[in-house]
């Protein structure tokens, strides 16, 4: 796969090629905004599938909910506790229990899917991308194949890119 890397001023400009691109076919893009803008995060995220991390913290807040009623239930048993003169197992007491373990198990297990589908931490910078991006210039990479970069090359610069870069 190559990489184009189309540099724009204008946000108007960096919305145009992201479009054009879409319009094309091309799906694999990495927009750069020194800061965020609306129309861009739109354009980018309509045709981005819906993220995976809900259903990490859907499987860590059940399995929280089956562990905290399983140990307060096991324990209970096991010991044969009598909490509030109820019998050994009383679902009430043990909620609070399960609802703390449910928060906990799915916030970990929400911390685990960002990192593992975030594939973070990044250790080496991204090839595409460019320092000026912080500052004042919004940029536009694009995952083609070789024999497609001269479309893309072209694309970006009918746009009004500033800079094109492969």
């Amino acid at each position: 796969m190559a990489s184009v890397l189309g540099i724009f001023a204008h946000v108007d400009t960096t919305l145009d090629a992201i479009r054009k691109l879409r319009e094309r076919g091309f799906s694999e893009l990495t927009v750069y905004t020194p800061v965020p803008v609306e129309e861009i995060e739109e354009e980018v995220e309509r045709v981005r599938p819906l993220s995976k991390v809900r259903l990490f913290t859907l499987i860590g807040a059940l399995t929280g909910t089956s562990t905290g009623f399983f140990l307060t239930i096991w324990s209970s048993l096991k010991w044969s506790l009598v909490t509030g003169a109820k019998d050994p197992v009383s679902y009430p007491p043990f909620v609070i229990i399960a609802f703390e373990l449910t928060i906990l198990f799915g916030g970990l297990a929400t911390a685990l899917a960002i990192l593992l589908l975030g594939r973070l931490p990044k250790l080496s910078p991204s090839p595409t991308y460019d320092p000026r991006f912080t500052l004042d210039r919004f940029g536009v990479a694009v995952s083609c194949p070789p024999e497609t970069a001269a479309t893309v090359t072209s694309l970006l610069t009918a746009s009004g890119a500033e800079e094109v870069r492969r």
